[in-house]
Order: structure tokens, then C-alpha cells, then sequence
């Protein structure tokens, strides 16, 4: 996922949670908002999941689901928060969750 596609300011970050339009499963917690420019991701992972070599390992799969679910088309910025439950199941599955909030999502936005 390139940079400009990336939201990294806590700033920016909290911008979007305070719209309080969100979706969640046991798994992650995805909120969202509409904005003028491009698709655009922030990946949120605790320190409560493990040590950063977990951290990380979780943020580039959680990039690789984006990559094949998410349309990249779309103008909308969309905060993804990680939870504990995303390490007791492996990528296939965890990838349908995220989809199936995704779609969720699109069906509110229409």
C-alpha cells in the first residue's frame, strides 16, 4: 500500500473516530468517513496483541486484506482497529471478517 494511501497522524486518526460511524466484530473495529480525495487506511494495532515483531506481522496481513478486499476507487478514510480474538484464527478467516464489515459498510454508504 503506497504512502499517500496511508493515514498516520493521531491527528487525522482522531478526526475520524469522532464521526462515531463505525462497524465491528469480534475481530476488528472499522470506522469510517467520506472525504474528497482517494481511499485512505490507518491500521491500529495494541501493544496488549504482543511485542512489535507480532504488532507488525498483524499490520501486514491486516495491508494484504485491504489490498484484496477493499475497492481502491472508493473516496473514504477508514480507521481498522485490531483485537485480541484476530490472533486465535488463521488469515482466511480473519480476511472473511474483515470483508463481510466491509461490505456491511458499503451497504450503509449506498
Amino acid at each position: 500500500m503506497k504512502k499517500e494511501y496511508r493515514i498516520r497522524k493521531n491527528e487525522e486518526f482522531q478526526s475520524i473516530i469522532k464521526c462515531k460511524q463505525s462497524f465491528a466484530n469480534r475481530k476488528f473495529v472499522v470506522y469510517y468517513r467520506k472525504n474528497n480525495e482517494h481511499l485512505k487506511i490507518g491500521i491500529s494495532v495494541s501493544k496488549k496483541l504482543g511485542n512489535a515483531v507480532i504488532r507488525n506481522k498483524i499490520k501486514r496481513q491486516v495491508r494484504m486484506m485491504v489490498q484484496e478486499v477493499f475497492d481502491k476507487k472508493q473516496k473514504v478514510d477508514f480507521i481498522i482497529i485490531v483485537r485480541h480474538p484476530y490472533l486465535l484464527d488463521n488469515f482466511k478467516d480473519n480476511k472473511k471478517d474483515l470483508s463481510y464489515i466491509y461490505n456491511k459498510i458499503n451497504k450503509r454508504m449506498d
